[in-house]
């Protein structure tokens, strides 16, 4: 899989799902990874077809892979060796894998709403914040930029915020 691949993927997608859905309205979720492949195919549905989608949902964000790959726990032990940039962070951009939310939220003006949660330890809180002072900085409308954190009490960590059973009204 490619970031193009997945791009190109979800653009289909959203053709066939828009030839359907009559005048309901079209969001794109994403989910960790998903976030980078959601706002690059908002960007590019307004750039390229002058189309804006209904809302973008960010859940569990990042500002672009390469500050993933350096903050996921997994990568904490590496870290600390020479050559970690080049032979990880590098290698993805050697891979045409970029995913750079932080760069398509400041040209996008759909509503977005991004969700993290305190007790994410896949990707951390301040990612998720910084992509949102990013947006807020850029959206005209900051109106149409909101965040929402889930405290560590709840205990929704990385994967479970769709579980919140408040997660329905605070999405509306």
């Amino acid at each position: 899989p490619t970031e193009n691949g997945f791009t190109t993927d979800v653009l289909a997608l959203y053709d066939w799902a828009k030839a359907r859905s009559g005048n309901s309205s079209i969001l794109f979720w994403g989910h960790s990874l998903g976030t980078g492949i959601a706002t690059n195919v908002a960007r590019k549905l307004q750039e390229e077809r002058g189309v804006q989608v209904d809302a973008v949902v960010l859940e569990s964000p990042y500002t672009d892979i390469r500050d993933a790959a350096a903050h996921i726990p997994i990568t904490k032990i590496y870290r600390q060796f020479p050559g970690f940039e080049y032979l990880i962070l590098d290698s993805l951009a050697l891979g045409n894998m970029f995913f750079r939310s932080n760069e398509n939220v400041k040209v996008l003006a759909c509503p977005l709403l991004i969700l993290h949660a305190e007790d994410d330890e896949v990707v951390p809180l301040h990612l998720g914040r910084k992509l949102f002072e990013t947006a807020r900085s850029a959206y005209k409308d900051k109106t149409k930029v909101k965040f929402i954190t889930f405290p560590e009490k709840l205990g929704l960590g990385h994967d479970y915020i769709s579980f919140n059973p408040e997660l329905p009204s605070l999405v509306k």
